[in-house]
């Protein structure tokens, strides 16, 4: 009798830094039942280690746990290969699922693993070495300060090299699997993303930060053994042929051009991409269309693990102050918030930013928008350039990648920059006597996606950021539809599969893929109102956990940015706006769908229907600091 579930080990590497040992835990199958894998089942791990404490666990001390999980569908998944990156968030204080994409999820089930809990902090400079059943902490101090291309270049000599000798006597390996940070990481700056592949970056949350803080330099993965086994294999090898056939024919528009076409559609079209910091969302520059980027592609078509779309663009160009840089497309996220957001819109500059944001190791969006509020502060004559050393201006692509050196230096204003959109406008605002924080574009501390709600011609609406459990993440948007909404995001990011070649697919589909693989009979019903709630409800209540330096007040925080109840300014639907209050019916309506009570806390008669009795205390302390 197979005592461990189909599409898993059942093994899950836990490795201490302080005290350099290494051990394997094991989980129950109804634990994996229950909590799926990536962000499901690193909520379920977050809330068993830390529970009522977690308002003490600062995110950026050794306590903090630093979690890399694969999902049932990983490496089985017809189009890409992903890892969840989760622990408590330097950004929103707490649980933001990251997802990847990532050879290290394909190649730590090939390991025998299916994920690495990273608790504790070195001393000095470390990297992790797994190869199959070899899990070694290495000493990094002669990696530590490297680039992402400098990195990688590493990765691809030394250690590449000797993955070819440990395979002497079986064959000419294929490159190993690695997720790394860059200086900004190692700075612990609050937007530092985990790299992976030069420029994917899991950026929401700040877990660049967190590996930093760990003294982790980097991951680095070969696996040679097979996969696990699926519980229905002729079903699985028909659903894999049959969905890798739909998603690459459904997906022939993103083939071409990717995400790219985002940076002249949004603008133009449905008035929701940030301009300026957000003072604006429309454009009709044709000067940002994915026609001009194209001139820099070197690389049509970049595929992720067993994708049939191969979305990814890779571009190519010579900077005149950082030389000759490789990037993706760029993206939408990046075209936007180091494009346009910035007063840029020059195809060139924006690849020059982007390149640098992968070099340095951080998060495109994150700091697109730290850097869009600096500007702004400029602009008003609220910061000078006495208080920074040079001048910032809109469309001046070099003065944003000095500010991008000096948050990483930590200097002046740029330690306080370091922390954050959100922790630096409190700053800035004590330090200045101006209230700066309207020019924060962020909820609970984590920066919006780069899709504005204000015309509402975008997928996202006026509560998709206000009431989302993940914050500003724009892949994890709430909806009044709530069966649409997060607990699609949820699946999308336990199971650890690609949300661009899953909404191809129907959802039913996506459970029966499951199924095949693990057996477990799942049905719709059960993942919106039981399997999904559960996580839900976790995430939401180590949010108002909060701590140890910020608490969030759903009464308060549970709403869009002050920038979002601002006329839009110009374009087709100039003058529109969020009113206030429909923000906050929809607000209300959204407790009432999900089961929660009119200040957004969970019920506790929900809570006991979840199995989820030892959270009922916790509720209680946030009411308590509520009403005080």
């Amino acid at each position: 009798m197979r005592d461990i579930p189909y599409g898993f080990h059942g093994k899950i590497l836990d490795i201490d830094l302080s005290r350099s040992k290494i051990k394997v835990l094991e989980f129950d199958e109804e634990v994996y039942r229950e909590f799926i894998g990536g962000r499901g089942l690193a909520t379920y791990i977050l809330w068993k280690e830390f529970g009522l404490d977690w308002s003490k666990v600062n995110p950026l001390g050794p306590e903090n746990l630093l979690i890399i999980l694969t999902g049932p569908l990983t490496g089985f998944w017809p189009g890409g290969s992903r890892v969840c990156i989760s622990g408590k968030s330097p950004q929103s204080l707490g649980i933001i699922g990251s997802t990847v994409d990532s050879d290290v999820g394909v190649e730590l089930k090939a390991s025998g693993y299916d994920g690495i809990i990273i608790r504790g902090a070195s001393k000095d400079p470390v990297y992790l070495f797994i190869y199959n059943d070899n899990i070694e902490i290495r000493d990094a101090s002669h990696i530590w300060g490297l680039k992402g291309s400098e990195i990688i270049n590493w990765i691809m000599k030394d250690i590449y090299n000797e993955l070819k000798s440990l395979e002497k006597n079986k064959g000419l390996p294929s490159h190993p699997g690695y997720l790394y940070i860059g200086p900004a990481g190692e700075s612990m700056v609050r937007c530092a993303a985990v790299i992976s592949r030069r420029s994917h970056g899991a950026g929401y949350g700040g877990y660049g930060a967190v590996m930093g803080s760990k003294k982790l330099k980097a991951i680095v993965v070969k696996g040679c053994n097979p996969l696990p086994e699926v519980y229905d294999k002729d079903g699985y090898k028909d659903m894999l042929y049959r969905l890798w056939k739909f998603i690459g024919e459904k997906g022939r528009r993103f083939r071409e051009w990717g995400t790219a076409a985002g940076g002249y559609v949004v603008g133009a079209e449905t008035s929701s991409e940030p301009i300026r910091n957000w003072q604006s969302e429309w454009h009709n520059n044709k000067r940002v269309h994915v026609s001009e980027y194209q001139y820099y592609w070197m690389r049509h078509r970049w595929g992720c693990y067993g994708c049939p779309i191969s979305c990814m663009k890779i571009s190519y160009t010579n900077c005149r102050w950082l030389g000759k840089v490789v990037t993706d497309g760029p993206d939408y996220e990046a075209q936007a918030y180091l494009g346009t957001n910035l007063g840029v819109f020059n195809p060139r500059d924006n690849i020059c930013l982007t390149a640098l944001a992968d070099e340095l190791g951080f998060d495109s969006i994150g700091t697109g928008n730290l850097l869009g509020f600096i500007a702004e502060l400029f602009e008003k004559d609220i910061i000078s350039e006495k208080d920074l050393g040079f001048k910032v201006e809109w469309g001046n692509a070099e003065s944003f990648a000095k500010l991008m050196k000096l948050i990483i230096e930590r200097k002046g204003l740029g330690n306080i920059f370091a922390e954050g959109t959100y922790r630096a406008a409190l700053a800035i605002s004590k330090i200045k006597g101006v209230d700066v924080t309207k020019y924060a574009v962020t909820v609970k501390g984590v920066a919006v996606g780069a899709h504005g709600v204000r015309s509402c011609l975008d997928y996202t609406k006026p509560i998709s950021y206000a009431v989302s459990v993940q914050c500003g993440d724009h892949t994890s948007t709430a909806k009044l539809d709530y069966e649409s909404g997060e607990p699609i995001a949820i699946f999308h990011d336990s199971a650890v599969i690609c949300s661009f070649t899953a909404f191809h697919v129907s959802f039913e589909d996506q459970l029966r893929f499951l199924n095949v693989v693990t057996g477990w009979n799942l049905n719709k019903d059960v993942w919106l109102n039981v399997k999904a709630r559960r996580i839900l409800f976790l995430q939401r209540i180590m949010l108002l956990l909060g701590g140890p330096d910020i608490y969030w007040d759903p009464r308060i925080h549970d709403d869009v940015p002050p920038r979002f109840y601002e006329p839009l300014p110009e374009g087709p639907y100039k003058g529109k706006k969020i009113d206030r209050s429909e923000v906050m019916r929809q607000r209300i309506e959204y407790y009432r769908r999900v089961g929660y009570d009119e200040y957004g806390i969970p019920r506790a008669e929900e809570l006991k229907s979840l199995g989820l009795n030892d959270a009922i205390e916790a509720v209680k302390i946030i009411k308590e600091r509520l009403r005080t």
